[in-house]
């Protein structure tokens, strides 16, 4: 069997029903940076566009977070209320929170998020960390910009223990957990009576990482198919490459040999 030693995440594919609405939205939301046609750049991290002639399904309207095949990315942010309002004066996009940005008790993180969709239906959160908090990767940052970059993709999963030994074996490493629930994981989730457990898997290089949410009660959807919209890829660089792969869930993972 062919195994890899993931060193990090390069960049998310998130496939788009029209780009260059897309691109317009991020570039206006999140000061993106327009790389190619189809490839911006918020920060250091890069998204990548793709489309197909035969286009698949929208993104689902009643998907929630619990979901299993649920999957969103969070970009971090220096001032909540100004990243907040410059989204309100933008068309097209839903929320996901209740009553605004949501400010998590410091037993859970203390940051302050906001859970959204774009134009298109995908999951995006908005995170700005407590000034005592900060994680290292995003620590003098030289920007002028209210938006620093991704932090991380997200994904619900079924089994804990079955995803973390997945991701393992391509070299993550547990770097947090912890058990979310309350009044303000209710509102930032859009759902009530939630417990979920949160688990932060890292690479070995300083890039995106990723996170598990496994929701006490949580629903099981049907599959994407690789044209739809909620057909995002991860896309790993590692040791040596294994193409497009699966996680335990369906998650979409491409894995590509270092340059």
């Amino acid at each position: 069997m062919t195994t890899a030693r993931v060193v990090g995440i390069d960049r998310l594919c998130l496939v788009s029903a029209d780009v260059a609405r897309f691109t317009a939205f991020y570039q206006s939301a999140f000061d993106a940076r327009l790389l190619s046609n189809t490839t911006i750049a918020i920060g250091n991290e890069r998204i990548e566009l793709i489309t197909f002639d035969e286009p698949g399904m929208p993104y689902p309207a009643d998907a929630i977070a619990s979901d299993v095949t649920f999957q969103h990315f969070a970009i971090v942010v220096t001032d909540m209320e100004a990243a907040y309002a410059r989204l309100g004066e933008l068309d097209g996009w839903r929320p996901i929170s209740r009553g605004g940005p949501q400010r998590l008790p410091a037993n859970t993180g203390g940051v302050t998020a906001f859970k959204f969709r774009d134009p298109e239906g995908h999951p995006l959160e908005l995170l700005e960390f407590p000034p005592d908090a900060v994680p290292a990767r995003w620590k003098n940052s030289a920007t002028s910009s209210i938006t620093l970059g991704i932090d991380h993709t997200a994904m619900s999963v079924a089994d804990v223990d079955a995803s973390i030994a997945f991701y393992a074996s391509l070299g993550f490493h547990v770097s947090n957990r912890s058990t979310n629930r309350g009044v303000e994981q209710d509102r930032l989730d859009g759902i009530d009576g939630l417990c979920v457990e949160v688990i932060a898997l890292s690479p070995p290089e300083s890039t995106p990482h990723l996170e598990l949410l496994c929701y006490a009660m949580r629903r099981s959807v049907a599959a994407t198919g690789p044209h739809d919209i909620a057909a995002t890829r991860v896309v790993l660089t590692a040791d040596n490459a294994l193409g497009e792969m699966r996680d335990p869930d369906g998650h979409r993972l491409i894995v590509s040999a270092i340059e």
